[in-house]
């Protein structure tokens, strides 16, 4: 084996244990679906991919000279400003459509959701904020949980993703979908126990994955047109903040299947975005790859 693919190996298994490690030892003490506890264990598993990237870069690849560690603002910040916005469009669509079709009952003023989580109990329900607002606290929460989301995407895209696609023709889509279905078995512990979709955790852990596999085109992307970690770190950040977090409030805190933002309906969007950025080769950088770490110019590609 190469020791770009000992390296990927490596990343995997060190991922996969330190995440899988900390969430079932947690999962025995009891989780219950959008408790506190399943929320803090998310956030502790969500360095895990970062921590492994940086054991392999170190100590297999030899070399951060492709993790996009720079922010690159001056050149790419109207690929911020998308990956930041991106979800309001994604989130209006999917609404719009579970109110069309008839799969979820839609609250565009997201008092139906607030109210749910502020007095789940039926007691004083606070003064809810106008929807504007709401907006504009998730959008500002997207920036503020960036570096949180970091820790998710220098792992998934800034090393195996990257690592997977060198090569010919057709790789990076390969790559694209390889990371996804590996990115969504890593979250099956969590989605195992209701995260995603309390309702339909089996059901939920393949949508999950299809979600994923289209959000790792969209990330690849953002990773690949700006040069920076960073943006796909911020476009990850406001799936979470902006698009999840309103569909749910929209919905009233059940939205379903169908009608979450990573359920069916978001395949609507999120794939013809996929599915433009794949036919236009936007996957591959723009600019040319940086120089191999050493020892690694005369390697094989993974796949």
């Amino acid at each position: 084996m190469s020791q770009r693919g000992t390296g990927v190996l490596a990343y995997i298994v060190a991922a996969f244990s330190i995440s899988w490690t900390l969430w079932y030892g947690l999962a025995g003490q009891g989780w219950e679906p959008g408790s506190s506890d399943l929320r803090w264990a998310v956030l502790q598993g969500a360095f895990a991919p970062a921590l492994a990237a940086i054991a392999v870069r170190l100590w297999v690849d030899k070399g951060f000279g492709d993790a996009g560690l720079r922010l690159n603002l001056r050149k790419s910040w109207k690929y911020y400003l998308l990956a930041w916005l991106l979800p309001l469009p994604v989130m209006a669509l999917v609404l719009l459509l579970a109110q069309t079709f008839g799969l979820a009952e839609v609250d565009w003023t997201f008092r139906s959701g607030l109210t749910a989580l502020a007095a789940p109990e039926g007691g004083v329900t606070p003064e809810i904020p106008s929807p504007w607002t709401m907006v504009m606290f998730s959008l500002a929460s997207a920036a503020i949980t960036m570096p949180i989301l970091f820790g998710e995407e220098f792992g998934w895209r800034g090393y195996l993703q990257q690592r997977i696609f060198r090569g010919g023709k057709g790789r990076p889509l390969v790559a694209a979908v390889v990371t996804g279905c590996i990115w969504s078995l890593w979250h099956l512990p969590l989605n195992l126990q209701g995260y995603n979709f309390p309702d339909q955790p089996l059901a939920g852990a393949f949508v999950f994955t299809v979600s994923c596999i289209l959000l790792s085109i969209i990330f690849g992307w953002f990773l690949a047109a700006s040069g920076s970690i960073w943006c796909a770190s911020l476009a990850h950040a406001s799936t979470n903040a902006v698009g999840a977090s309103l569909v749910l409030l929209a919905t009233g805190g059940k939205p379903g299947i169908m009608a979450a933002y990573l359920g069916v309906l978001g395949w609507v969007p999120l794939g013809l975005l996929a599915a433009w950025i794949v036919a236009t080769g936007r996957l591959r950088p723009t600019s040319e790859e940086p120089a191999p770490a050493p020892g690694h110019e005369h390697e094989q590609d993974v796949l």
